[in-house]
C-alpha cells in the first residue's frame, strides 16, 4: 500500500510542478506530460518496472476520449466524413506502409519483419493529437477534422494488423502467464477458438448489441437511475457504459476505442449526452494525462546514448517520411493552405498503438527483440517531438497569415450607402439582410478565401485589412450612411470604429462585441449601437423557456422586452463608470451601479409581468 501511494504521489506531483508551467511557456499540456515523465523516469528514477502497467491502465484514457468525441458527432456527419475515412485514411495507411516496407527491405530486413514495422509504424497518435486539436480548438478546421479521420481509420485497422502479426511470424510464439493475462493473444481467444462463420456472427452481433442498446435502452436505465436523485449513480453508469463496451469489443478482437466511439455516436442525440459527457471528462483527463507521462518514463535512454545519432536518425526520418506523404495526400484532397501544413504536421509521428502492435510483434515471434526494442524507443521519441511540430505549425500559420496581411488589397471601385468591415457568420446575416432590402452594401474583409467563397455565390466583396483607414476611404467613408464593423479581431475592431468616429462624426456605427467588457471599449471608441453576439440569442431562448412553463405568447414577449430594454439601458449606465484596464470587481462605483441595477431590474420586470397580466388578450389558466 505504501508503495502505490509513494509511485501515486510522485506522478500527481511531477504533473502539478511541470504541466502548469509547460503550459505558461506556451508548450502546450502534452509535452508538459512527456516532460513530467521523463523527469521522474529517466532523469531521477523515481518510477520503474511499474510503468509498463501503469501505462496499460492510462491506455483506457484513449477510449474514453473518443466515447467523448462520438458523443459530439451525430450520426449524419460521420456518414458525411465516409469519403475521408475510406479514401484519405486508407490512402495514408496503405501508402506509410509501403513506403516504410521498402526502405526497410532496401536496409536488409527480411519482408515480414519489414511489413510488420510498417504496419506499426504507419500509425499516428491518436491521444497525443486529438487532446492537442482539442486544447488549440483546431478540430473544427478542415485540416483538423481530415486529421481525425486518418486517425480513426488507423484505429479500426489496428484490428486486421492484429490478426496479420501472427501469419508473418518468423519463430514461435512465446507462451507466459503475463502474456496470457493482457496481451492482444488472450483477447483474441474468444473468437479465435470459434470456426470462422461463428466468429464473424458474433462481432456483428456484438456491434449490434452495442448500437441496439445505446439507441433503446440507455434512455429508460438513465431516467430510473435519475429517479434516485444520487449524482453518482449517473457517474457510475456512464463508466460502466464505457467498460462495458470496452469489454465486449476486446472480446471479440474489436478495438475497444473504436466500440466506444461507436457508443458515443449512437448517444450523440441523446438529453443525456451533456450529463454523459460532464461524467466521463475527468477521468479522461487525469487517464490521457497519466498516459503521457508514462511515454515520457519509458523510454529508454541507455539505448540512446548508445547510439544517439542511430535512433534520433531513424525518428527523423521516419517523421520526414510520414510528413511528405501527408502532405501529398493534402494536395490529392485539395486541403489548402494552413489545413494542409496541420493536417500533414499533426500525424507525423508514430503512435501508442505501436507500442501494443510492437509488444505483440515480439509475443508472436514476428519482431526480435532487439528490433523490438529500438523500434519503442523510436515510437517514444516521435511522440515526444508532436508538440513541437503543433508549435512549427503555429508559426507556420501565423507566417502565412501575415503574408497575406502583406498582399496589395483589391481596389475598391463601388460605393455603397453601407460599409460592412469583415463577412464572417455576423456579417454575412447583416449583409444578406440589407441587401435583399434594397440597399448597396460594400464589403471589405481581410480572408481572401472568404471573399473569393463569396464571390462564387455572386456575392461581390474585396480584399483588404478595414482598419487600414485608405481602404475605408476608398469604399466611401466619406458618404457613407452606416458603417458595420463585424471584423473577428477586437483590437482592429476598435482602431475601425476610432477611426471612423474621428474622420466622420456624423456616421452611425454599428458594432458586434464579444462580451460586456467589449461593448465598453467600443461604446467608449464611438460606436452607437452594438450587438453582442449571443445577447439576442439568449434572450429569444428565455422567451422560449417562458412559453414552456406557462406563460402566455404575449405574456413572455412583453418580460424579454422588458428585459431586453431595461438591459441595454443599464449597460450604457456602467459604460460610463468603466475604466480601461481596470477589473470591474476592483471599481468600487461600477459594483456599486451594477448592484443597484439588478435590484432596478428586478423591480421594473415583476411591474411589467403585473402590465402582462393586466392586458393579456389570451392568458392562460
Amino acid at each position: 500500500m505504501e508503495g502505490f501511494l509513494f509511485q501515486a504521489s510522485v506522478y500527481l506531483g511531477a504533473a502539478l510542478a511541470v504541466v502548469p508551467l509547460a503550459v505558461r511557456l506556451g508548450l502546450g499540456s502534452v509535452l508538459g506530460y512527456l516532460a513530467a515523465g521523463i523527469l521522474i523516469g529517466p532523469v531521477l528514477g523515481l518510477v520503474g518496472s511499474e510503468v509498463a502497467d501503469v501505462q496499460h491502465f492510462a491506455e483506457f484514457g484513449v477510449v474514453l476520449m473518443l466515447f467523448l468525441i462520438g458523443l459530439e458527432l451525430e450520426p449524419r456527419a460521420l456518414w458525411d466524413m465516409r469519403h475521408k475515412l475510406l479514401g484519405l485514411g486508407g490512402a495514408q495507411i496503405g501508402l506509410t506502409t509501403a513506403a516504410l516496407t521498402g526502405a526497410l527491405v532496401m536496409a536488409g530486413f527480411v519482408w515480414q519483419t519489414s511489413l510488420v514495422l510498417g504496419l506499426m509504424l504507419s500509425l499516428s497518435s491518436t491521444a497525443i493529437v486529438l487532446q492537442t486539436l482539442t486544447e488549440k480548438d483546431l478540430m473544427r478546421t478542415a485540416g483538423g477534422r481530415s486529421g481525425f479521420a486518418v486517425l480513426l481509420t488507423q484505429d479500426v485497422a489496428v484490428v486486421p494488423m492484429l490478426a496479420l502479426v501472427p501469419i508473418l511470424a518468423l519463430s514461435p510464439p512465446r507462451a507466459t502467464a503475463a502474456h496470457a493475462e493482457g496481451t492482444p493473444e488472450a483477447i483474441l481467444t474468444f473468437v479465435q477458438g470459434l470456426p470462422g462463420w461463428a466468429g464473424t456472427l458474433v462481432t456483428l452481433g456484438v456491434v449490434v448489441a452495442i448500437v441496439a442498446t445505446g439507441h433503446f435502452l440507455t434512455r429508460p436505465v438513465f431516467r430510473f437511475i435519475n429517479s434516485a436523485r444520487l449524482h453518482e449513480l449517473s457517474t457510475f453508469f456512464a463508466l460502466l457504459i464505457v467498460l462495458g463496451i470496452a469489454f465486449l469489443m476486446t472480446l471479440v478482437g474489436l478495438s475497444p476505442a473504436l466500440g466506444t466511439f461507436v457508443a458515443g455516436v449512437v448517444l450523440a442525440n441523446s438529453e443525456f449526452r451533456h450529463e454523459l459527457e460532464a461524467d466521463i471528462k475527468p477521468f479522461k483527463g487525469l487517464l490521457l494525462g497519466l498516459f503521457f507521462m508514462t511515454v515520457g518514463a519509458g523510454i529508454d535512454f541507455a539505448v540512446l546514448f548508445d547510439q544517439p545519432m542511430r535512433i534520433i536518425g531513424l525518428t527523423l526520418g521516419l517523421m520526414a517520411l510520414k510528413l511528405a506523404i501527408l502532405l501529398g495526400l493534402a494536395l490529392v484532397f485539395k486541403l489548402r493552405g494552413r489545413d494542409r501544413w496541420l493536417f500533414a504536421l499533426s500525424l507525423a509521428q508514430a503512435g501508442e498503438f505501436g507500442f501494443l502492435l510492437t509488444s505483440f510483434a515480439v509475443q508472436q515471434g514476428a519482431l526480435a527483440e532487439p528490433v523490438a526494442q529500438v523500434a519503442l524507443l523510436v515510437i517514444g521519441l516521435s511522440m515526444l517531438f508532436t508538440p513541437l511540430l503543433f508549435m512549427a505549425n503555429d508559426a507556420l500559420s501565423r507566417r502565412m497569415a501575415d503574408a497575406r496581411a502583406d498582399r496589395e488589397p483589391d481596389p475598391v471601385d463601388e460605393k455603397g450607402r453601407v460599409i460592412i468591415a469583415g463577412i464572417g457568420r455576423f456579417g454575412q446575416v447583416v449583409n444578406r439582410l440589407v441587401r435583399m432590402a434594397g440597399v448597396p452594401t460594400v464589403v471589405l474583409d481581410s480572408d481572401m478565401a472568404t471573399i473569393d467563397l463569396m464571390r462564387r455565390f455572386g456575392i461581390k466583396g474585396f480584399y483588404g485589412d478595414p482598419s487600414r483607414p485608405e481602404l475605408l476611404a476608398a469604399a466611401g467613408l466619406a458618404e457613407a450612411q452606416v458603417l458595420v464593423v463585424a471584423v473577428d479581431d477586437r483590437e482592429a475592431a476598435l482602431r475601425i470604429v476610432r477611426h471612423a468616429r474621428s474622420a466622420r462624426p456624423d456616421l452611425h456605427i454599428v458594432a458586434r462585441a464579444r462580451d460586456r467588457v467589449n461593448v465598453y471599449e467600443l461604446y467608449q471608441a464611438g460606436a452607437n449601437d452594438i450587438v453582442r453576439e449571443n445577447f439576442d440569442s439568449s434572450v429569444r431562448a428565455g422567451r422560449y423557456v417562458l412559453e414552456n412553463i406557462g406563460f402566455t405568447e404575449y405574456e413572455a414577449a412583453r418580460a424579454s422586452q422588458a428585459y431586453y430594454r431595461v438591459d441595454r439601458a443599464a449597460l450604457r449606465d456602467l459604460a460610463e463608470l468603466w475604466v480601461p484596464g481596470q477589473p470591474v470587481h476592483l471599481n468600487e462605483a461600477y459594483v456599486a451601479r451594477a448592484r443597484q441595477l439588478d435590484a432596478d431590474m428586478e423591480t421594473a420586470m415583476m411591474e411589467e409581468a403585473e402590465k402582462a397580466g393586466e392586458g393579456a388578450p389570451d392568458r392562460a389558466p
